[in-house]
């Protein structure tokens, strides 16, 4: 089951299983061997339920006892993770992709003094297919800062669709993404209750590279 928050391109997922996943990794005594095989079911639910808006066509297939109808992905699929933390959730979300999807990583580091994004890696193609649908995914959307920076890169190469994945997102976070792109869709877990003065989300879960890497 899913419900839609009180902005319509904000899905929160309140399937129990989604949350029993998101207490696990919330629960600071979880080890790091346990919070990155939860963080990865998390994942693959997540991007389950954000993939429900790629759009099919219907095809003809021969099963062993004859002809049916079926359906097969006519959006070119990007996943991009934003790096490092992101890799979990591109681990998860490729298993559910076309096989013709492509996956472009998102290097951006928060300074922890400014909380401003910096970019260190990016090597996206020139040009993108009009039926390109990408998928970032980050973790948390707390600032909002490494997620609109994100968006940019593909905004800038004039993709119509983008849609954001996350375990939490702040207030604050979902505000900045949709006063600079407010086409952008968002599918998470929860939203918290606030950013607190170092930029975390509260309550949050920590921080999420640092517990599904164990440094």
């Amino acid at each position: 089951m899913m419900k839609t928050s009180t902005a319509s391109n904000v899905q929160v997922c309140d399937h129990p299983l989604i949350q029993q996943y998101l207490t696990r990794l919330r629960d600071y005594q979880t080890p790091s061997s346990e919070f990155r095989k939860t963080a990865i079911q998390l994942s693959k639910a997540l991007a389950y339920e954000a993939m429900r808006d790629l759009v099919g066509r219907e095809c003809d297939v021969e099963t062993p006892v004859g002809p049916a109808k079926g359906t097969v992905i006519s959006d070119y699929v990007i996943i991009a993770p934003v790096l490092r933390a992101g890799l979990v959730l591109a681990e998860a979300a490729h298993d559910l992709v076309p096989p013709n999807s492509r996956i472009y990583h998102i290097g951006l580091k928060r300074d922890e003094q400014t909380l401003q994004a910096i970019s260190y890696y990016a090597k996206l193609p020139d040009q993108l297919p009009a039926e390109s649908k990408v998928y970032v995914l980050d973790p948390m959307l707390a600032t909002g800062g490494s997620a609109c920076d994100a968006i940019a890169l593909f905004h800038k190469l004039e993709v119509k669709k983008i849609h954001m994945v996350c375990f939490l997102a702040a207030p604050e976070g979902i505000k900045r993404v949709h006063s600079a792109y407010p086409d952008v869709k968002i599918t998470t877990a929860s939203i918290d209750s606030h950013l607190n003065e170092h930029g975390f989300i509260v309550p949050g879960l920590g921080d999420a590279g640092d517990r599904i890497f164990g440094t």
